[in-house]
């Protein structure tokens, strides 16, 4: 046996030890005694770092979720701010930083569930830490309370369309109108089981349920708002984990391009950003999957007081938008998934735009990205970091450059 010192967190929340070993849920500054066997750790924890709290969570260590409910509110917001900052000094840029937008428990707005059929009930639940395993849910202290209201709904739901032999999934999102849910993986369609999951969306309100990429029914329309918008998204479309994460960066991103008139909008999704930009300035959203465009128009052709806005169903990975139609514009905001827009950052340095709010979900990415900004002229101007997914090591960031 030997005495180890915890030294730093990895990006998923581990500890790391002086000689880059793991042990799960340690914090730095703590001190272990114990062995690695085949890469685990044995023993126990001596000394305990002044930022550990009690988890609130019954099901804190054994669910996959939340893997940082030890550590304290202060520390985390330091330790993701460091995250983003330690990115950006890997490509050797710093950058302003204001305090970290953190959402607040129980405001989680949509769940996918794993769910089963045993021979005698039904299980609703969340696959174990490293595991494919799933247990039973019994609370979640990041779902908002209407999500796990719709519990029963989805009891009933497996009841009707699980196996003994595997998993469904089931997606349960928050909206005015009641829960929207989609099931996948689940029994094949025929008219009795269509009859009686329609009769079920009826019994627990449910606001809109699709069965395999199918809708069942929709009793009241669950659409989401977006500034003064309502957005019926597609069944399963991409939305802010939480309101008040979408808020804060909707409300960074109106900073970063305030003043524009025309704005490109990429990677634009149902509109999160491009309809509050409407009230200020015409906006052209660009978007790969045109079902999520189809929603976004249909939410601006319905609403008061807006702007022009403009569809593109367009792959910018493959074809970015060239200088030569980034010329039409005043600004740019961009929100891509984790792999970052390398490729449309080398077209909008080589542009003439002088005004970018970026949002992204990964602080590596953005900081290739910034730096191909940089290289170009801009400056960094300020960066707010998101976290919308507390107690776990995701964090996400809106910022401004400009030239």
């Amino acid at each position: 046996m030997s005495e180890i010192q915890i030294t730093r967190l990895g990006l998923k929340g581990d500890g790391i030890t002086d000689d880059d070993r793991f042990i799960p849920f340690s914090l730095p500054g703590e001190t272990y005694e114990g062995s690695f066997e085949s890469g685990i750790f044995k023993g126990k924890r001596l000394t305990d770092s002044p930022a550990r709290t009690t988890p609130s969570c019954p099901h804190f260590g054994t669910c996959g979720g939340c893997t940082l409910q030890h550590a304290d509110d202060s520390f985390l917001e330091s330790w993701k701010a460091e995250t983003i900052a330690r990115a950006l000094k890997a490509q050797g840029l710093s950058a302003p930083f204001r305090p970290i937008a953190t959402s607040p428990a129980k405001s989680r707005r949509r769940a996918t569930f794993s769910a089963r059929r045993t021979k005698k009930t039904t299980q609703i639940g969340f696959h174990k830490r490293g595991s494919a395993e799933m247990f039973p849910l019994e609370q979640c202290h990041l779902l908002k309370p209407e999500i796990m209201a719709a519990l029963p709904a989805c009891h009933a739901l497996a009841g009707l369309g699980a196996s003994r032999k595997g998993e469904i999934k089931i997606s349960v999102t928050h909206s005015a109108a009641g829960p929207d849910i989609s099931v996948l993986d689940a029994k094949q369609l025929d008219g009795p089981l269509r009859a009686r999951l329609a009769g079920l969306a009826n019994e627990f309100s449910v606001a809109r349920l699709c069965w395999n990429g199918e809708q069942i029914a929709e009793r009241n329309r669950p659409v989401q708002p977006m500034g003064k918008a309502n957005v019926l998204p597609p069944s399963g479309a991409f939305l802010q984990a939480t309101s008040e994460g979408e808020a804060a960066l909707n409300a960074a991103m109106q900073e970063a391009v305030s003043g524009a008139k025309r704005v490109a909008d990429l990677f634009a999704g149902c509109g999160t950003f491009s309809l509050p930009l409407a009230l200020r300035a015409e906006v052209h959203a660009v978007e790969n999957v045109a079902d999520m465009l189809k929603a976004l128009d249909a939410g601006w052709r319905f609403a008061q007081g807006l702007k022009t806005v403009t569809t593109e169903a367009r792959d910018l990975f493959s074809r970015p938008l060239v200088p030569l139609e980034l010329k039409h514009y005043d600004a740019v905001v961009i929100d891509p998934p984790r792999a970052g827009a390398k490729a449309q950052m080398e077209e909008i340095a080589a542009s003439d735009i002088s005004l970018v709010g970026a949002v992204s979900c990964n602080p590596i990415s953005f900081a290739r990205d910034a730096k191909i900004l940089i290289d170009a002229g801009f400056s960094l101007d300020w960066l707010l970091p998101v976290d919308q997914f507390r107690w776990s090591g995701h964090v996400e960031l809106a910022a401004k450059f400009s030239r």
